[in-house]
């Protein structure tokens, strides 16, 4: 499941594509094999054929924001099935009778091709080793997409999937250039981390939409750091409120944890007359759907936005959720805050 990112610099840098550990596998990088035990729906994929477009999107059938991805996978897949690009589910750290009886379960809502991962002799998954742990990943929902060559072209968060598709389709998308990118997006970020330590809003809102303009797949991630700019920075309560719902529909519509933290960031605001519950309430529901209400940080942001709107019961009913998932002694102490009020 995705880790809570304490800074919004961190979600701008995990978002954009940037991995932990040691990587030894890189966009550019001719594909690995792919590995399987067993395949499910469809025929199996034994090696990558030149010219087609090969999307693996890593999950688990216990993996709450996973099995939230699966709608928009399968939506994937019906999309550009006819255009040459084959979606695989490749279920990594799970067991084989457990996924079986899963995706029978699903049917049609889960008609892609899944694969369950091949043990080693160390008894990991071999695809994990060779696709996850070589990126340096180490969460799931996590996908990759090999070009019509056989190269890794990208790798990043399910919910980006589809405009990266369409630039390999119109063949606008260079995998040479990505280097040049990445170190792009490392200026600009360093860049945003002076204008936000002075201050500067207007500086910061600038390099922000400059950078997007650049690398439009950069427009969620930035998204989110401008609302937080406009709220903390600027106090344009209008225009941050604008950018939120502009998100919800478009760039974060698919991005649990970011729009919870725009909920969240609205109940922050000092003056109470500020905040925009009915938004609030609208970000933090959208983001728990998306979780399956298997997020406690989500469920805990939920429970906040129903208590600072009078509806006590549901504050409580929800924070319950949150501490069962969670056992963490804070949100106790939060849940019986709820209780006694």
């Amino acid at each position: 499941m995705r880790a809570r990112i304490p800074s919004f610099l961190f979600i701008t840098l995990l978002s954009l594509g940037a991995a932990a550990g040691d990587v030894t596998l890189k966009p550019g990088d001719a594909a690995p094999k792919l590995y399987a035990s067993k395949w499910l729906n469809g025929e199996p994929v034994s090696t990558f054929e030149k010219g087609k477009i090969y999307v693996i999107e890593c999950w688990a059938t216990w993996c709450g924001p996973c099995r939230a991805a699966i709608p928009h996978v399968n939506e994937l897949h019906n999309q550009f099935k006819d255009k040459g690009v084959i979606v695989i589910g490749m279920a990594i750290s799970d067991r084989a009778p457990v996924v079986e009886s899963f995706v029978a379960k699903m049917g049609s809502k889960m008609s892609y091709r899944v694969a369950i991962d091949e043990p080693g002799p160390d008894k990991k998954g071999l695809t994990l080793k060779s696709w996850m742990s070589a990126v340096g990943q180490n969460e799931i929902p996590w996908s990759f997409i090999v070009d019509k060559a056989g190269v890794l072209a990208w790798v990043g968060d399910p919910s980006d999937v589809e405009p990266i598709l369409h630039q390999l389709l119109a063949g606008t998308y260079d995998v040479k250039k990505q280097p040049e990118i990445a170190a792009r997006r490392v200026e600009f970020l360093t860049r945003l981390e002076k204008a936000d330590s002075a201050k500067d809003g207007d500086a910061y809102l600038k390099i922000a939409d400059e950078m997007i303009a650049f690398d439009p797949s950069s427009a969620g991630a930035l998204g989110l750091a401008k609302f937080k700019a406009l709220l903390r920075l600027k106090k344009d309560y209008v225009a941050a409120y604008a950018l939120a719902n502009k998100l919800f529909e478009h760039d974060l519509k698919m991005k649990a944890e970011p729009l919870a933290k725009m909920a969240e960031k609205i109940l922050e605001i000092e003056e109470s007359g500020k905040r925009d519950l009915d938004l609030a309430l609208k970000l933090a529901q959208r983001a728990d759907e998306l979780a399956a209400h298997e997020n406690a940080y989500i469920l805990e942001t939920l429970a906040a936005v129903y208590f600072q709107r009078g509806d006590r019961d549901k504050a409580i009913s929800t924070q319950e959720a949150a501490v069962k998932l969670s056992n963490d002694e804070d949100a106790k102490e939060t849940l019986a805050k709820y209780k006694a009020k």
